[in-house]
Order: C-alpha cells, then sequence, then structure tokens
C-alpha cells in the first residue's frame, strides 16, 4: 500500500525529472517550503487521496515577461488553480510596502488569466484543519462540478454534485445532512442513482454504508 512518503517523493522526483526550465527544477531541488508541505500532508493527500494535477512552484509569467512562482498550481485539464500558503509574516502589521503590493500584483494576474485562486494561512493548517479540508474539497470540486442529466430529480442532481466534490465514499447521514432530507428518503435517492449507474456502493452488502461515483 503506497503511503504519502512514497507518493510525495515519487510525485516530486517526475516534476524535477522531467522540468525544463532550470530555475524552476532548482527551486524543486531545494525542497518545498515548509507550510506547502504540511498542506500535502496532513490536508490535501488525506482529503482527496493523491497528488494528480499538482505542479509545485509551477512558474507563470507576468506583464513585464518575468517570472513568477505559485506554491501549487492544480491543473487537471486545462483549466487552472492556484493555492498559495500565507505564512504569518506575509500579514504581520509590518510587512514591507513592496511585499503587499507584489502579493495583490500577483493574485490580480491570475484573476485576470482566468485562474481559480486559493489562499491559506499557514496557522490555519495547524489549527483550523477541518475547515481547510473542506475548503479543499470545495476548492476541487469546482474543476468536477460540470452539469448533470436534466432528466434527474433536483435531489438526485444534488447527489451527484456532492459525490463529485466528496472525491472519496460517503454516508447516507452525510448526504442526508447536505440535502436536507430524512435518511430514508436520502436511501430512495441513493437506490436510484444505483439502479441508474450513476452511483455505486463502496461498502457494506446487505445493508449499504457508503457510496462513490459510478
Amino acid at each position: 500500500m503506497n503511503t504519502y512518503e512514497d507518493a510525495y517523493d515519487k510525485w516530486l522526483d517526475h516534476q524535477i525529472r522531467t522540468e525544463k526550465s532550470a530555475r524552476r527544477r532548482e527551486l524543486l531541488q531545494r525542497g518545498l517550503g515548509h507550510g506547502t508541505v504540511e498542506l500535502l500532508r496532513s490536508i490535501w493527500y488525506p482529503t482527496i487521496g493523491n497528488l494528480d494535477h499538482l505542479h509545485a512552484e509551477f512558474e507563470v509569467r507576468d506583464y513585464n515577461n518575468g517570472c513568477r512562482y505559485l506554491d501549487l498550481a492544480y491543473m487537471p485539464g486545462s483549466k487552472k488553480g492556484c493555492v498559495e500558503i500565507h505564512g504569518f509574516r506575509s500579514h504581520a502589521r509590518d510587512i514591507e510596502a513592496s511585499r503587499f503590493k507584489d502579493l495583490c500584483m500577483k493574485q490580480a494576474l491570475l484573476a485576470l488569466d482566468d485562474w481559480l485562486f486559493l489562499p491559506i494561512a499557514y496557522l490555519s493548517i495547524e489549527e483550523d484543519a477541518g475547515v481547510v479540508k473542506q475548503l479543499v474539497l470545495s476548492f476541487v470540486g469546482k474543476f468536477l462540478s460540470t452539469t448533470v442529466n436534466s432528466e434527474l430529480t433536483w435531489a438526485e442532481a444534488e447527489t451527484i454534485r456532492f459525490a463529485r466534490t466528496r472525491m472519496k465514499p460517503f454516508t447516507p447521514k452525510e448526504l442526508s445532512a447536505h440535502l436536507q432530507l430524512s435518511e430514508h428518503r436520502t436511501r430512495v435517492v441513493l437506490r436510484s442513482l444505483i439502479d441508474k449507474r450513476l452511483l455505486l456502493v463502496a461498502s457494506g452488502t446487505q445493508r449499504y454504508r457508503t457510496f462513490r461515483l459510478a
């Protein structure tokens, strides 16, 4: 069974070996920032289950043809997302004016180039891990939330959207809370989606316990 350490080493090694930019390769070889590593170790990998589509120290160009580097770029297909981890100093009262201006400019350039931007405070990773996990799930869900079959009921359609953002098996109780329906009614919705081959049972035999996308 692959561990996070195995997945991380393979992921980083692949990026170093395939990188053509000498500057980015050097940054990767130095090792990622502590905040980035902690986000991947304690939040991203346990929540999403993989490091697919993530690119560390991703290089982008600004208006002056200079290079800027993103902590993490999330790029499934042609879509573009950026995750930036901010240490306390970057928000401290005595932050240098030039550094503050540069942070604002970086975010503005990303927004104008159609990047979905997710800033995360390092303190939140330490103190509010549950909240950050939900932010990451919602962030990833933005890239997976495509239109659903118009023939589905609202509850069925919302269940499919919910399953896409979860990225891991979910229980009827979790779905019931999301839909604000009774657990009995929720199981009716789940059975309908299984019959339509849109959901699969992830665990359980006589009484299904968890579900996932087909």
